[in-house]
């Protein structure tokens, strides 16, 4: 009785059974009672059909989940998946999750035109790979200056081919791409902040729904309105202060605050930034990472980070543009801009049907602090796999087979880079002797085309044995040199706020 109602008759073209057998039969030739028995009786076998479906051996192993399968009495109900973050993971999982028109997906951003603090450089791949037209790009850097502690300037980009790049970009600008195109596929925007989530207690070994409770905001009002939505998968691509993440109890991760100020300079002080970024390194501008100067559209981001010493961030946020000097002399702050960065995976990726990718699972690397097309490439994969498990949204997925089709893949791709990175990052960010070093390494042309290559294209480089038995000769050689040369790093402490994780 409960599926024979005139929403299971219409329902965008998918008709009842019933449907066609009343239709079969003209009403002159059958009595009431008679044309009321055939109603009961077939009403009673697709209860009874519906029933067998659903009363199959496997709901009753596969670790205790029972895993829900459309039957002939939910034909009118999809899952629902609700995507939580409108940045490049998000609008990629989002996408992906809107092409399947047996699932409803929903996309959480508090602020559709946000703009993200972000450096914004994304390499060369991910312009193809995620079919991003040119006017995402603001500009296309082809030369790389390094700037040492105490001075020293390498230029690198000479291993570069004429079609080969690192795309700058305005995250405003990529984003709002990227999130209308999930939009366009179907799924649907809501403007609102994710204030909390009711987890199940039984959410690994069930289908029962989270319910997700927000603020949703209309454009010209302050204030939002309290609202609720179940759903039955939520993925987690809310930054480092993800709110799913403390919902699915994901753990903590190390962070870093990323600083920067957008700087409107002279055009002819641009001219030098054409294709030009810049890398500051030394204790001043960062004790664990390196400053910035890139270029956007019509102005320069200029920025630093770290980790160990958060609260000297604007201290060294002056430095770097000390370090800049006459190059963005004059220069209008536009726009500053703060935001934390995950220095490490988070312990728990996945939790019952709840996953997280980009920052929110801690897809940041290491030394490059590059996060844009680790974010989206996570996001993509996530629902690649999910959709893929969901079966053309038959059933839900429970939390093995989840992290057997999404972090084990994932983990494998880009495993080796994040190691090789964080690895570089304790050698050659650890002092000012060992920062001259990594300057002095950069002149080498295969060190050149190693780095452009692993960047560009997200795999690790080299593998030529007498190349690489050179490099480490030079290594050696380029920190004893360096440690000669460096003055010793200042002390700091702060041993506090240092233990803060989110």
């Amino acid at each position: 009785a409960a599926s024979f109602t005139p929403s299971s008759f219409i329902n965008g073209g998918v008709s009842h059974p019933i449907y066609f057998f009343w239709l079969s039969i003209h009403p002159s030739i059958l009595s009431l009672p008679t044309l009321l028995q055939i109603i009961m009786k077939l009403a009673i076998s697709s209860l009874l059909v519906g029933t067998a479906a659903s009363f199959t051996p496997s709901s009753f192993i596969n670790g205790g989940v029972s895993h829900k399968v459309a039957t002939s009495t939910s034909l009118d109900m999809k899952y629902k998946v609700a995507v939580v973050g409108g940045g490049p993971s998000g609008a990629c999982a989002a996408e992906i999750f809107a092409q399947d028109k047996n699932i409803d997906t929903v996309m959480f951003e508090r602020k559709m035109n946000n703009a993200k603090p972000c450096g914004g450089a994304i390499p060369l791949c991910m312009i193809g790979e995620f079919d991003l037209p040119e006017t995402t790009v603001d500009r296309k850097v082809r030369r790389m200056k390094l700037i040492s502690p105490t001075g020293v300037e390498v230029d690198i980009g000479d291993t570069l081919q004429p079609n080969e790049y690192i795309g700058m970009c305005r995250r405003e600008i990529m984003d709002k791409f990227l999130r209308d195109r999930a939009i366009s596929f179907g799924a649907v925007p809501i403007t609102g902040l994710v204030t909390g989530i009711d987890v199940p207690e039984d959410h690994k070994t069930s289908d029962n729904q989270y319910t997700i409770h927000y603020q949703a905001y209309e454009e010209g009002k302050s204030a939002g309105t309290p609202k609720d939505m179940n759903v039955d998968l939520i993925i987690g691509a809310d930054g480092a202060n993800s709110r799913v993440a403390k919902a699915m109890d994901a753990g903590e991760y190390n962070f870093a605050i990323a600083f920067q100020e957008r700087i409107k300079i002279s055009e002819e002080k641009m001219q030098f930034y054409e294709e030009m970024a810049e890398m500051y390194v030394g204790d001043d501008v960062s004790p664990d990472f390196y400053g910035w100067v890139f270029p956007k559209y019509d102005h320069v981001g200029v920025g630093t980070g770290t980790v160990v010493n958060r609260p000297a961030i604007k201290q060294y946020q002056k430095a770097i543009r000390d370090r800049a000097g006459d190059k963005i002399a004059g220069g209008k702050i536009i726009k500053v801009e703060a935001h934390p960065i995950p220095e490490h995976y988070r312990p728990r990726r996945v939790q019952g049907r709840m996953a997280l990718v980009g920052d929110a699972a801690g897809y940041v690397t290491k030394c490059s602090g590059e996060g844009i097309y680790f974010a989206a490439k996570s996001g993509r994969m996530a629902a690649e796999a999910i959709v893929k498990l969901m079966e053309g949204g038959k059933r839900l997925p429970n939390q093995e087979e989840i992290e057997r089709a999404y972090l084990a893949p994932y983990d494998k791709l880009y495993g080796p880079t994040y190691t090789v990175l964080d690895i570089l990052q304790k050698v050659f960010y650890s002092s000012n002797g060992a920062r001259e070093a990594f300057v002095e390494l950069c002149n080498s042309k295969y060190v050149q085309q190693v780095t452009f290559d692993s960047y560009l294209y997200k795999r690790v480089q080299g593998n030529n044995p007498l190349d690489d038995l050179k490099l480490l000769g030079d290594t050696i050689g380029c920190l004893i040199k360096g440690y000669s040369i460096a003055k010793p790093d200042a002390v700091f402490s702060n041993p506090v706020e240092s233990q803060k994780r989110l």
